[in-house]
């Protein structure tokens, strides 16, 4: 009989003491953050039931990824759907670039990720507005506008896998990017939660919150 034992729910509403996460395998959690800068400190808590990723004033190149390790536990096929809740820390700039939602193994080049589906924010062609990308090794969608934007208040940012031949993003409940179809039937591997912040070399320091992520999917 169906039920509750059929499915599988991950969550983290980053509750406890703040804490700066860790850059190496960690039992306490499957957060990890890589951490690309040479000379500058970018910041990366966990803390008043919120994770923070900060860009340094550095005038740097710098890549901000907070993503589990490249464990990718969460398999497309038996994947329902991801939620997370996600605000600016300050408005977006010109030379900053940021993606959240699922993907494989991280990249530097969030283009070279070889799957994901995610939102993503782009400075340097707007500092509001928000696209979504999806990509499963053969068929590459990207940065198709929502026409929606974001700033410094949160929004809850929704991806439907229900279906994984028709990919669905919504933003505070209402779908986005309907005229595109986002195919991933071309992969059938496990995917990761990812957030990921980076700039060029300038001293942009933005910063992107979120409130928590959400996973739900069947179990095998």
């Amino acid at each position: 009989m169906a039920g509750i034992q059929d499915f599988q729910s991950y969550e983290d509403d980053f509750h406890g003491t703040s804490a700066t996460f860790p850059t190496s395998a960690d039992p306490a959690t499957p957060w990890l953050v890589v951490d690309a800068s040479a000379a500058g400190t970018p910041t990366y808590t966990r803390g008043t039931n919120v994770a923070t990723l900060t860009l340094a004033a550095t005038s740097e190149v710098e890549n901000i990824c907070l993503a589990h390790g490249d464990a990718l536990a969460f398999d497309i096929d038996d994947l329902l759907n991801i939620e997370m809740r996600v605000r600016l820390g300050v408005t977006m700039t010109t030379g900053t670039e940021l993606v959240f939602g699922v993907g494989s193994a991280r990249a530097d080049t969030t283009d070279s990720v070889a799957a994901n589906a995610w939102f993503k924010m782009v400075g340097a062609n707007s500092t509001t507005l928000v696209y979504v990308e999806s990509d499963d090794g053969v068929r590459d969608n990207d940065d198709i506008s929502t026409g929606a934007t974001l700033g410094t208040t949160f929004k809850k940012f929704f991806i439907d896998f229900s279906n994984k031949r028709d990919v669905k993003f919504y933003i505070d409940g209402v779908r986005v990017a309907a005229a595109t179809t986002f195919d991933m039937s071309g992969y059938s591997s496990g995917l990761q939660p990812i957030v990921q912040i980076q700039k060029a070399a300038n001293t942009n320091v933005n910063s992107v919150i979120l409130d928590y992520v959400k996973i739900n999917g069947r179990r095998s």
